[in-house]
C-alpha cells in the first residue's frame, strides 16, 4: 500500500481509504469487521464514517444511526492495538436527534456529537473530524472555537470539511489564520470521471490553501465499476443505475473498451484516475464485502501514461479546468 500526506500536513494516509457508509446497513457486523480486518492487513491506515452512517440516516428511526462507529468501536475495543495503527475520521452536521440543536455546526452541537462519537468509537481522540456540509447559518468564529477547544483538550488532531464550496473553504481558511488556527486539513467531494465540477472552483482552492481531496463516490456509484459488462452477463442493476447506464452508454462503451485495451478492469482505472490527480490524497473504498475492498486494493498500483489519461479526458470531459478560464478569457 502507498501512503500520501494528507495536504500541507504530516500525517500520511493509505492512498485507498475505508469508507464505512455500508456498516451496519448493508454490510452486518460480522461482515464489517472482517472488512475492517481485511483492510488493516492490506496496509489501509485510514478508516472514515459518520456519526449518521449505520442505517437509514434518520434520527426519527430506531438505530438509524451511530451504529457505524459504535462496530468500530467494538472492533478497536477487542484489540486495542489497532487504534494506533488507523487514522480515524468521522464527522458531524447531519440530524442525531429530533431536537432543534441536534444538528449542524453550532458549538453546542458540535460539542456534544464529537462526545457522542468518542463513545460510541471507545477512544479518547477523532484524529480527522469533518464538518459533513457548510452551515450557512453559524459563523465560523463559532465553528472554530468549538473545534479549537476539541483540540486543545486532545480529542481531535485535524479539521475538516465535506461538501463545501470553493469560496466556503477560502472563508473557512480566512477565519482560521485571523485566530493562528490550523484551520481545514481536507476535504471530502464527489468527485470521479462522470462528476468533475469541483474542478472548476474546490480543486483551486484547496491547492491554495494545501487541503488533501479525499473524493467519495470514486466509481459514480458502480456506473465506472464495469456496469456494461456486468449487465451483459446478467446481473441486473437497480433501475436508477439501469437509466444512468442508458444515458451513458456511448461513454461507458468507449471506456470499457478502453479498459480492456490496457488489461485493467474499469475500477480499477476509475480509481487510479482519481489518484493521479495531484491534490487527491486517498479515495475511498465503501465495500460492502471483503471480496469488493480486495478488488479496490491494485488500483494504487496502477499508472496511467500521459495518453491513456488524455483518452480518459476525452471520453468523460471535465468543465474545462479552473474558473474562470474554464468558460471565459
Amino acid at each position: 500500500m502507498d501512503y500520501k500526506h494528507l495536504g500541507r500536513t504530516g500525517l500520511q494516509i493509505s492512498r485507498i481509504g475505508l469508507g464505512t457508509m455500508n456498516f451496519g446497513d448493508v454490510a452486518d457486523e460480522e461482515t464489517s469487521r472482517a472488512i475492517l480486518d481485511e483492510a488493516l492487513e492490506a496496509g489501509i491506515n485510514f478508516v472514515d464514517t459518520a456519526d449518521v452512517y449505520g442505517g437509514p440516516q434518520s434520527p426519527d428511526m430506531e438505530q438509524g444511526y451511530g451504529i457505524s462507529e459504535e462496530i468500530i468501536g467494538r472492533w478497536l475495543t477487542d484489540n486495542p492495538a489497532r487504534r494506533d495503527r488507523i487514522v480515524l475520521a468521522t464527522k458531524v452536521y447531519q440530524p442525531m436527534g429530533t431536537g432543534p440543536n441536534d444538528r449542524h455546526l453550532s458549538a453546542f452541537h458540535i460539542r456534544k456529537a464529537a462526545e457522542d462519537s468518542l463513545r460510541r468509537l471507545q477512544t479518547d481522540h477523532i484524529d480527522l473530524y469533518q464538518m459533513h456540509h457548510v452551515d450557512r447559518r453559524t459563523p465560523w468564529e463559532e465553528i472554530w472555537q468549538a473545534m479549537e477547544q476539541l483540540v486543545r483538550e486532545g480529542k481531535v488532531l485535524y479539521v475538516g470539511s465535506s461538501n463545501f464550496a470553493g469560496w466556503q473553504i477560502a472563508t473557512a481558511q480566512a477565519e482560521a489564520k485571523t485566530r493562528h488556527f490550523m484551520g481545514l486539513v481536507s476535504e471530502q467531494s464527489l468527485y470521479n470521471l462522470t462528476q468533475r465540477t469541483v474542478e472548476l472552483e474546490v480543486v483551486p482552492s484547496m491547492e491554495h490553501h494545501g487541503l488533501g481531496l479525499i473524493p467519495w463516490s470514486p466509481l459514480g456509484g458502480g456506473l465506472l465499476g464495469g456496469a456494461l459488462q456486468k449487465a451483459a452477463e446478467g446481473r441486473r442493476s437497480r433501475d436508477a443505475m439501469q437509466q444512468q447506464i442508458e444515458d451513458h452508454r456511448p461513454q461507458l462503451e468507449a471506456y470499457e473498451a478502453l479498459c480492456r485495451e490496457i488489461g485493467a478492469s474499469p475500477a480499477d482505472v476509475g480509481l487510479a484516475w482519481l489518484l493521479a490527480q495531484p491534490v487527491v490524497t486517498a479515495t475511498l473504498s465503501g465495500p460492502r464485502t471483503v471480496e469488493q475492498l480486495r478488488a479496490n486494493l491494485h488500483a494504487p498500483d496502477l499508472h496511467l501514461d500521459d495518453a491513456v489519461l488524455d483518452r480518459l479526458d476525452a471520453i468523460w470531459p471535465g468543465p474545462g479546468g479552473a474558473a474562470p478560464e474554464a468558460y471565459a478569457w
